[in-house]
Order: structure tokens, then C-alpha cells, then sequence
């Protein structure tokens, strides 16, 4: 536990981590059976409910299931990490495997490398030399995606491109591990698009391109101001106070300083933790507050919200 917390709030947090809920992880195996329950039953009943219902219902519980993939990787609901990837692996969301995800997401908790490009692995910062190298048309993409708009419209592509550029390289390079791994989540992943294309009334090209992008769409939401660069590595990370619909879909990420801060507290005791000592974290977090993704949209919508390149570095 992090050295800045006084007793009684290594206390609390330690009562927490006692108790029933915490030590059966039930919240947590209760979320798996309902997301996977519900996926199988939007896709098994979608002749009945009809593409367009099926497609209201799918899209957040993609977005649900890349929340539950997160609390996986981190050690919910069980201690041991081939468990967890066994019961996290199911690519529903289709286009990142659970492996690639976990383990560049732990490298993203080096929270003295957050934001620095090249370092940090979820950066949405450019370095002096990779914006000065950049053309005016990919200067004007970065630009829009410090949007709210431009990040819900144009955040999923800019980073599936992303991904598929660093991964063809490693294949190209002939990394095992990445063939392995694309390999096996690849037959997952037709295994999965067949069934669906066999059980369901969803084409295979509505269910990629009109359901898993844009429930990756809607989680880029999450992290369009998730970090921002300062000089404390403690002042990086948000707290974002949003409304319910959205706690419950990021499974409460949006107080993400107390999530790098405590990665491992499971995600129905973040909430508490934040607000039995709200002013001790907001001063914490250097005053990087947002009143929900509401006040985002109306200061942000349309306007961006800092410069694609990182002031420092």
C-alpha cells in the first residue's frame, strides 16, 4: 500500500479487503456469468429481438466485457493469472487478445513513465520529433481526436491502424510469442464469428464494424482524459466523478487515481475509497477533477482539450 496514506486510511482500506464480498470476489463472478450469459442470449434469441435491438444490447456489453477484461488482468476475480486469462479470453470485442491487452496495460502502470511517448504504452502524446516528422493531414487527425467528437469518431481507427502496424511488424520480425498469440486468438476468433453467423441474424461484417467498433468507440470515452502530462507523476491521473450509467459500464474507472494508485482494490471499492476521503484525493491529484464525461462533452465537444504533443518530452 502506497507509503502517503495515513493509518486509518490503510485501515479502511485493509477492513475492506476482509470482508466477505472482497475475499468471495462474488460482484466480480457475478459480472462474468451475467456478461457472458447475456451475450449468448442476445446472439442465440437476435431472430426474435432483430438486428437493430440485438445491436442496441450488444454494444454495451462489449463495452461492459473490455471493463471486466481490465479487473481480470488485475487480479479479480481470482489470484491465480492463468485462471484469469482463461476465464478473460473469449474475444467478444474481436480485435484485441486478452494477452497483448494485460500485458501492455501493466506496463502503462508505471505511473513515472504515464503519458511520455514511446514509455508509456496508452499515451495519446506525440514527441517533438514524431510531430515535427508528422504531414498536416495527420496533424489535423491528432488534433480532432482532442476532441470528445473527433475521440468517439475517430478514436477506434486511429488505434486499430496503430495496433495493426506494430503487430505485422513483430510478425514480420518473426516474434513467436506474436505469432502464437494472434494465431490463437485468430481461431477464437472464427470460432466465434462462425457461430455467429450460424446462430445468430447478425451478419459477421455487422457484428465487426457495427457492434465491436463501436463499443470500442464508446470505452475510448473513458481514456480520452484519463492522463494529462505534468511534472508529478501523481498529478497525471483523473478523478472523474460521472454519473452512474457510466461507473457501471467502466466498472468505476473514471476514479482513476485511486485505480493506479490501488490497482489492485477490486472495482465495487473504488467508489468508497474515493469518497470517505474525496479532498484528500483531489489534492492528491493536483485539482485534476472532472464533474463527469457530461462536462467533457460541453467543453470539449468540439474543441480540443490540450496539444497531441507532449509539452516535456
Amino acid at each position: 500500500m502506497p507509503h502517503y496514506f495515513d493509518a486509518a486510511h490503510r485501515q479502511q482500506i485493509d477492513t475492506l479487503r476482509q470482508r466477505f464480498t472482497a475475499r468471495t470476489e462474488w460482484p466480480t463472478w457475478l459480472l462474468l456469468i451475467g456478461v457472458y450469459g447475456g451475450w449468448f442470449a442476445v446472439v442465440l434469441n437476435s431472430h426474435w429481438l432483430g438486428r437493430a435491438f440485438s445491436t442496441l444490447l450488444l454494444i454495451p456489453l462489449l463495452v461492459l466485457w473490455l471493463s471486466v477484461q481490465h479487473e481480470l488482468l488485475h487480479g479479480h476475480p481470482t489470484r491465480w493469472k492463468r485462471l484469469n486469462k482463461v476465464l478473460g479470453y473469449a474475444p467478444l470485442a474481436v480485435w484485441y487478445p486478452y494477452t497483448l491487452y494485460r500485458d501492455s496495460h501493466l506496463l502503462h502502470h508505471r505511473d513515472e513513465d504515464l503519458t511520455v511517448p514511446g514509455v508509456d504504452p496508452e499515451s495519446r502524446y506525440l514527441s517533438a520529433v514524431h510531430w515535427q516528422g508528422s504531414s498536416l493531414f495527420e496533424r489535423s487527425l491528432h488534433w480532432l481526436n482532442k476532441t470528445v467528437l473527433g475521440r468517439f469518431l475517430l478514436g477506434a481507427p486511429l488505434a486499430l491502424f496503430a495496433l495493426a502496424g506494430e503487430e505485422l511488424q513483430r510478425l514480420k520480425n518473426g516474434e513467436r510469442q506474436a505469432w502464437l498469440m494472434w494465431l490463437t486468438h485468430g481461431a477464437f476468433t472464427i470460432l466465434m464469428l462462425w457461430f455467429i453467423a450460424r446462430y445468430s441474424v447478425l451478419p459477421v461484417w455487422h457484428y465487426l464494424l457495427l457492434i465491436s467498433v463501436p463499443a470500442l468507440s464508446i470505452a475510448m470515452i473513458r481514456s480520452y482524459y484519463e492522463h494529462r502530462p505534468h511534472a508529478q507523476p501523481e498529478q497525471r491521473t483523473v478523478l472523474n466523478e460521472a454519473g452512474w450509467p457510466w461507473r457501471w459500464l467502466f466498472l468505476n474507472l473514471n476514479f482513476h487515481l485511486v485505480h493506479h494508485d490501488l490497482p489492485g482494490l477490486a472495482w465495487y471499492d473504488l467508489p468508497t475509497v474515493y469518497y470517505t476521503r474525496r479532498e484528500q484525493w483531489q489534492a492528491r491529484s493536483g485539482g485534476f477533477l472532472v464533474q463527469g464525461y457530461g462536462q467533457l462533452w460541453r467543453q470539449n465537444g468540439f474543441k480540443p482539450i490540450d496539444s497531441p504533443q507532449h509539452p516535456f518530452h
